[in-house]
């Protein structure tokens, strides 16, 4: 079998210019069959894969053809465990678009509240948050997620080793099902 391309995943070609603007040559393996499940209407994925394998891209490239139209609420939330991952896959996930969508912004803890709603306002297609301030922002009713199509859980098992359990649970609550 015929190693895969990030042309046989049948991209378009914006975003394949902004993955050969990143120096990407051929998708790794958690990339190869990540991103085919992504872009198809497929299950739940759960991946599992070492640090620096590519697997924020893996993500991150579908993200970037799924939602490359702006729309009028979030549609995509990235749950990681700390704020330096946030603005890492915020960095990340802006890097990999291949024009001004899909709108990225972190949300974490730490960060002026009044910057967020503001972002969020203003329209948001990713959100990138910590636990807390995301669930600040729900209890507020700065953020929405009732029409959320995406829901990734990034590093899922160092935030139930840091206790997040139940704010995850939360946010589950609140999100489209």
């Amino acid at each position: 079998m015929d190693k895969p391309t990030f042309e046989s995943f049948g991209l378009v070609p914006a975003v394949l210019g902004a993955i050969s603007r990143k120096g990407f040559e051929e998708p790794t393996p958690i990339q190869a069959l990540t991103i085919p499940r992504l872009l198809g209407a497929g299950p739940d994925l759960i991946a599992r894969a070492r640090t620096g394998t590519g697997k924020t891209a893996a993500f991150g490239i579908p993200f970037s053809q799924l939602l490359s139209e702006p729309a009028s609420h979030v549609r995509a939330l990235v749950l990681v465990p700390t704020r330096e991952l946030a603005l890492q896959v915020t960095a990340e996930l802006t890097s990999l678009r291949s024009g001004s969508c899909p709108r990225v912004a972190a949300i974490y803890g730490g960060a002026s509240m009044t910057e967020q709603r503001r972002r969020i306002g203003a329209g948001l297609d990713i959100a990138v948050g910590t636990p807390g301030r995301v669930l600040d922002h729900l209890e507020r009713g700065t953020l929405d997620l009732s029409r959320l199509e995406y829901l990734v859980l990034d590093e899922a098992d160092e935030m139930l080793d840091m206790g997040f359990i139940e704010d995850i649970e939360d946010i589950l609550s609140r999100a489209r099902p």
